[in-house]
This record gives C-alpha cells, sequence and structure tokens, in this order.
C-alpha cells in the first residue's frame, strides 16, 4: 500500500508520499480499500499539531473517506468483506488502505454513491446536529448561514431548506453567491461588496439561527442581527481569530450562544447519532441533500488539494481518489 506519511506535524510540507506495509485489521478493527477521502478543516490542523486531537506520531492523515471493506478482525459482527463504507476519525484516510477501528466505521446504504460517501458524514452530520439538535430549528424559520459555500456550510443550506426553513447564505464572493442560490438558499449575500447587518437589515430579515463554522468579526455582527430568543450555533472558526462576544448581547435579545461539538455528541450520544445519520440517509434518497463536490484530485496530489482548501476557494467539499477522474 501507499500512504501520505506525516512523522513531524510542522504543516503540509513535511508530508511523505510513501510505500508501507498493507496492515492486517486488528481485533475490533477492518482493513478499507480507500476509494476517496475529503478534506476538512481539521485535516490541515493536524497536520499543523493545532488541532485538538493528536494522533501519534507517525501517522498517516485523512479523517474521513470512503471505500470497500477488504478484511475484518475478530469480534466485527456489523461488517464484512465487500461492505461499502464511510469512515470518520483522527486519522488513516490519506492512502491506498487503512486499518481504522470498526466503531468509527459506518455502512453506506444501497445506492449511496462513494465519492459522496467520502464527503457526507462530517460536514452533513455537523450540520444536522448543529441545526435539528443543537439549534431545534422548526418549520418556517429563518437561518443565516455563514461561510455557506464551504462544506459545512453548503450542507446545511440543504439541511436547512429539507427541514423547512429560509435559508440566507453569507459569503465572501459573487461566485459563491450563486453557488449557493443554487443549492437552494432563499438570499445570499456576498460579504466582499455588502455589510452583514446593512444587507439584513435592508431586507428586514433577523434570523431565528446563525449556523457559524467561520468566527472572526462575523460572529459579533451576526449576533446583533439576530432574532428574538434565536440561537448562534458556534461549530469552528475557520476565519481564524476566535470572537469575544459581549455578554449584553445574548441578554438584550433573549438569545443562545450554542456550541456545537458533532465528534463528542456522535461518541457520547450513539443512538440520538444513529437517528440523525437516519434520516440524512433518508433526505440522500429523496435527493434533497446531496454533497457539492467542488473537485476531485488524484490521492497523489494531495499536497495541492490542501493548498486549495487553504485558499478558502471552494465551493463544497474537495475530494483526493483512488480512482480515474
Amino acid at each position: 500500500m501507499y500512504a501520505w506519511l506525516c512523522e513531524d506535524p510542522t504543516g503540509v510540507d513535511s508530508l511523505r508520499w510513501c510505500e508501507r506495509p498493507t496492515p492486517q485489521p486488528a481485533p475490533g478493527e477492518v482493513r478499507i480499500e480507500v476509494h476517496a477521502a475529503s478534506l476538512n478543516f481539521p485535516d490541515l490542523l493536524t497536520v499543523q499539531n493545532k488541532y485538538q486531537i493528536k494522533p501519534a506520531l507517525p501517522f498517516v492523515p485523512g479523517s474521513e473517506f470512503s471505500g470497500i471493506v477488504q478484511a475484518v478482525g475478530d469480534g466485527v459482527r456489523h461488517l464484512k468483506a465487500g461492505d461499502a463504507v464511510a469512515s470518520i476519525g483522527a486519522a488513516g484516510g490519506f492512502g491506498t488502505h487503512a486499518c481504522v477501528p470498526a466503531s468509527q466505521v459506518l455502512a453506506l446504504p444501497e445506492g449511496f454513491d462513494l465519492d459522496d460517501g467520502a464527503a457526507f458524514a462530517f460536514t452533513y452530520g455537523t450540520s444536522h446536529h448543529a441545526l435539528i439538535d443543537r439549534g431545534e430549528l422548526r418549520t418556517g424559520e429563518t437561518v443565516l448561514v455563514l461561510g455557506a459555500s464551504g462544506g459545512v456550510g453548503s450542507a446545511a443550506v440543504q439541511i436547512a431548506k429539507a427541514a423547512g426553513a429560509r435559508v440566507i447564505a453569507a459569503v465572501s464572493s459573487a461566485d459563491k453567491a450563486a453557488f449557493c442560490t443554487e443549492l437552494g438558499a432563499d438570499m445570499s449575500i456576498d460579504l466582499s461588496h455588502q455589510d452583514l447587518r446593512s444587507a439584513l437589515k435592508a431586507a428586514q430579515v433577523s434570523p431565528d439561527i446563525v449556523l457559524d463554522p467561520v468566527g472572526g468579526d462575523l460572529a459579533e455582527a451576526a449576533f446583533r442581527s439576530i432574532a428574538w430568543r434565536g440561537r448562534h450555533l458556534v461549530i469552528g472558526f475557520a476565519a481564524g481569530p476566535i470572537p469575544a462576544l459581549p455578554l449584553n448581547l445574548p441578554l438584550l435579545k433573549g438569545a443562545s450562544i450554542v456550541g456545537v461539538f458533532w465528534g463528542d455528541f456522535a461518541r457520547r450520544e450513539p443512538k440520538a447519532f444513529q437517528q440523525g445519520l437516519a434520516q440524512l440517509f433518508t433526505w440522500y434518497a429523496q435527493g434533497a441533500v446531496k454533497p457539492a463536490i467542488d473537485a476531485r484530485l488524484p490521492m497523489t496530489s494531495l499536497p495541492e488539494a490542501y493548498e486549495r482548501m487553504a485558499s478558502r476557494r471552494l465551493h463544497g467539499k474537495l475530494l483526493v481518489v483512488n480512482h480515474p477522474i
């Protein structure tokens, strides 16, 4: 097998494409022939040693991927060789094969596209947990999605529409605004030409929910526009700075600042996690949600993929694949 090996997490330049022994699954593990892997923001932080989860060195990065089960270790009952699966964990996906704990592996429904499987659970799971569980989204409410053209944001646009919400997409360029409109957003705000609060005020809109994977300066502007009893869903800080919101704002708005940590939710509340996933699979089968794939690059082009993700030019998800493009 071949894989990208991280021996010194100082950044993408430290990764090395190399041949390694094909692993055998230990008890409780499965070996997967990797079909495709997606890039998520934590994948960049992990190889920079900036993520809260720090795999033991050396490791193969890649937290989300799809493929076919080749072999199962002792004690694995819910998976078998030949199953189409998706895996979500801290590492392992940026290679041709991976051995991972079976508890991190999801059997994909029949007919689920393997490329979609590599770009589904992390972003759609996060956005579903945020909007439906933590945000308690109700039909007819208005959702403002910050960073709406990214992986989590584009998933949130589709999920909010599937749940019967009005969706406002906030993005950083005109082409991203057009992309979100194509996804189903009712209104798109191009922040390169519009101020967020002014645009919302002009449209006479106060969002009931703000889905925020961005942080930075946008967080306070969004919260100042939130509706009475609004919910500001804190997912991440892609902009870099972690905002400090004045606590008089939630008081005056009767509003809530709600933390969203999907990874720990899946671990602590497995039944609720499975229920959310089942709803997402149903919506996928109905065509209500489907990952927007920005591009597919060969697995050997991972450094280029990292560069594209860091540039913030993506519309949806970026895949590195082990199949013909």
